[in-house]
């Protein structure tokens, strides 16, 4: 019997999206069980209809549930459960129990989203007419993603970020893990240079992939052509619009140098996250890398809409020049593409139809919002002694409080009173040293705004005693 609770600071759709997940991943419902009809379940449990086709269009997304066109949704055959009648594998010897970890009440890591802010219902009533009337789609697609997405994606790229490319250049993935594995095959033997400090998971899926990884130092200007040199890659992966962690933004001058290092010998790369350019609350972000390079200048432009979306919506991009595009043709001709053409159209329809770019606005003036709302909260908290850094881009903090017992003591402070945030010095990839001491990572993305004043007392009760 699945239970709702309308007081809970989760949506009653993720509620129960989560509720039947789990009753799928066990076994409750097995494999080829319909669910209860939409009506039907909305009047058990007095929600709309819309919460419940919310979730089960969340079921369909993860692979969970399938909708069955004028017969409603039903558990996935193939979802991973054990099939009704197969043998069950043996458990293992229980292992010994593992420290309890603490209870977070609030969270500030960086991996979260507001998931109250995703457009459910107008996601939900396009995905719901595809589904109904567009069973061409039930057909395989194009490897490189469906034309009118990569035609909606170049648009928006090209008037929003400045990249110069068509639509036959793009590659549409199931994440940027997906994307930079393929970038691993087109680069065999090749060498990448990273940011130090940086996002560890690119560099893990590189590493994974065959391409070795060497650190960077970055400045206040991001990475260095200097620096890039010294490292003796011919490939560079670099997060110029909006650094991670630290928030830089690479200006024009810094990003010239490094096109100028690309050039200087044949087979040299630059690929360009665009993390986070589209959380920018006072100006607009610079031109991304691979506008100033060129449509078959020596710039990968790689992007998600994780973050714009939702991490679950498995949908990224990359942009490829010309040789690199004739290269991935040929490798991967025979490959299907990884996104569900359904989620592939959906979006397209979401960009088409304008609602993308109010879903964007709409996103930054929350978003913005709650970064100053947070700011205000931690100054009159923890005082003048605070310093914060990134107020005006992205959807994360930087926060250094000398006098606090120094990161390690602040993080472990912070985790006793409920509060979770990392290390700045997490992020360096080699050198820690070099880190500024007494600086932590804060999001705020997944933080509702009801609980951002207590929050920072649990911070000023953690490190000021």
């Amino acid at each position: 019997m699945i239970t709702l609770h309308p007081e809970s600071r989760t949506p009653l759709y993720e509620q129960l999206y989560r509720a039947l997940a789990a009753d799928i991943q066990s076994g409750v419902l097995p494999p080829g069980k319909p669910l209860p009809g939409r009506r039907s379940m909305a009047a058990q449990l007095g929600v709309s209809v819309n919460t419940v086709d919310t979730a089960y269009q969340m079921l369909a997304a993860e692979g969970l549930a399938e909708s069955r066109p004028r017969s409603g949704f039903y558990v996935q055959e193939t979802g991973g459960m054990l099939q009704s009648g197969a043998p069950r594998p043996v458990s293992p010897a229980p292992a010994p129990a593992a420290p309890a970890a603490p209870a977070y009440r609030y969270d500030l890591s960086t991996t979260g989203i507001d998931t109250a802010l995703f457009p459910a219902r107008s996601w939900g009533r396009i995905q719901r007419d595809l589904l109904y009337n567009s069973p061409q789609l039930l057909q395989r697609g194009e490897a490189q993603g469906d034309a009118e997405l990569r035609a909606a994606i170049a648009d928006y790229l090209g008037d929003f970020r400045g990249v110069r490319c068509t639509p036959e250049q793009i590659v549409v993935g199931a994440g940027i893990e997906y994307l930079l594995g393929c970038l691993a095959h087109l680069f065999a033997g090749g060498t990448a240079a990273v940011e130090n400090p940086g996002y560890s998971r690119a560099r893990a899926v590189l590493q994974n992939s065959g391409i070795p990884c060497l650190p960077a130092d970055i400045d206040k200007s991001g990475l260095s052509a200097a620096s890039l040199t010294r490292t003796g890659a011919n490939l560079c992966y670099i997060t110029p619009s909006h650094h991670f962690p630290t928030g830089v933004t690479m200006p024009a001058p810094r990003r010239a140098q490094l096109l100028a290092w690309a050039r200087e010998q044949p087979g040299r790369y630059i690929l360009e996250d665009d993390y986070d350019s589209e959380f920018r609350f006072d100006i607009r972000p610079l031109p991304s890398l691979q506008g100033m390079a060129g449509p078959d200048g020596p710039v990968v432009y790689l992007t998600t809409f994780s973050k714009s979306l939702a991490p679950g919506i498995r949908i990224a991009c990359m942009v490829l020049p010309g040789p690199l595009l004739a290269r991935y043709r040929q490798d991967f001709a025979l490959y299907s593409n990884t996104v569900s053409r359904f989620e592939q159209q959906t979006l397209c329809r979401f960009m088409t139809g304008g609602y993308f770019t109010r879903h964007l606005a709409r996103m930054r003036l929350t978003y913005k919002k709650r970064m100053e709302h947070l700011t205000a909260a931690l100054t009159d908290a923890l005082g003048p002694a605070l310093t914060i850094r990134g107020r005006h881009s992205g959807l994360h903090l930087l926060l250094t409080m000398p006098g606090a017992g120094g990161e390690a003591q602040m993080t472990a402070r912070a985790a006793a009173r409920g509060v979770r945030l990392h290390g700045l010095s997490e992020y360096y990839l080699a050198r820690p040293e070099l880190c500024p001491p007494d600086t932590v990572v804060a999001g705020y993305a997944a933080l509702p705004d009801s609980d951002i004043d207590a929050a920072a007392a649990a911070l000023a009760r953690a490190w000021r005693g």
